[in-house]
């Protein structure tokens, strides 16, 4: 997405608060020898059919995928598993017209968990922002929404921030605004990923997406010395000091590591002369993070990510 690499690109040429250090990027490239392709988990936890109602399971997943940490039980895994389980169950729980009516406990009973969602009111409000306009513009499925976008995943993601305002991830960031996707963009990698690069997941121009700026991505970055944090902002982030959105250093976490991983992946088509997609760098940083135990990341309570 050219206004993500643009905006980020801005962001990083005048970041205080996180820098990146282009010794310890090039470091970390050299120690690359291969980044795994993206692979779907067919038969573990998500839903795949093959047809429209995956694109309906991931479109839904994608809405409800963002901030988890308060609840340390609560996890991506869990959302997924359970939306599967429960359009395994009833194969219209995803329908248009149900997704507008969801209350914050039928969520929790959809979800089998047994306290309240963090951010609960908004995951509601998004469900019923995707269900009013699927049904409104694109007969109640996600899958003409992506049959829109002719097979461009620009296009998707344009569309996506477009019609769903819960999807348009931007701040301000001195007075400019920035372009972030991370949602909008891990929807056109899903759908994508799921039907292997086949029927609805058939996209030209899948490079043009970026890493998906989440909560993982700047942590791992961080520790492999590919980023450098101020003194503060360490230690707000070693405190669990929560970090407001919309911040100069919220902004600086997530544009900084979408740059960076852009240098990133430059490097390694120089070094390597084959081209690694945004998409792959950003499931093997959020794979590999995720098996850090360790890994203390920002603190942000937010609906996009």
């Amino acid at each position: 997405m050219g206004d993500v690499r643009v905006s980020c690109a801005w962001v990083a040429s005048r970041s205080s608060h996180v820098v990146i250090d282009s010794l310890g990027t090039e470091k970390v490239v050299e120690t690359i020898d291969s980044i795994p392709k993206v692979k779907w988990d067919f038969e573990g936890i998500h839903y795949f059919d093959n047809g429209p109602l995956t694109v309906q399971y991931i479109f839904v997943l994608d809405a409800l995928n963002f901030c988890f940490w308060p609840d340390a039980e609560l996890d991506y895994d869990h959302l997924a598993s359970r939306l599967k389980k429960a359009l395994q169950n009833d194969k219209s729980v995803f329908d248009a017209d149900r997704l507008q009516k969801y209350t914050g406990p039928e969520l929790r009973e959809l979800l089998k968990w047994p306290r309240p969602l963090p951010l609960e009111d908004e995951r509601v409000r998004l469900l019923h922002e995707v269900g009013f306009e699927l049904e409104r513009s694109f007969d109640g499925k996600a899958s003409n929404l992506v049959e829109s976008c002719a097979k461009s995943a620009a296009k998707l993601v344009a569309l996506v921030t477009r019609h769903f305002p819960g999807f348009r991830d931007h701040s301000l960031y001195k007075g400019h605004q920035i372009f972030l996707y991370k949602r909008a963009q891990l929807f056109a990698k899903d759908v994508w990923g799921a039907f292997e690069g086949r029927g609805y997941g058939e996209f030209n121009g899948i490079e043009s997406i970026t890493i998906m700026a989440d909560y993982i991505v700047p942590a791992v970055l961080q520790r492999m010395g590919v980023l450098k944090y101020s003194p503060t902002l360490t230690n707000k982030i070693e405190a669990d000091e929560e970090i407001l959105p919309g911040t100069e250093e919220e902004v600086e976490l997530r544009a900084c590591s979408i740059h960076a991983v852009e240098k990133m992946r430059e490097l390694i088509n120089t070094k390597s002369g084959k081209q690694v997609l945004g998409v792959e760098l950003d499931h093997w940083l959020w794979t590999f993070g995720i098996q850090l135990p360790s890994l203390k990341h920002h603190r942000t309570l937010s609906v996009y990510y």
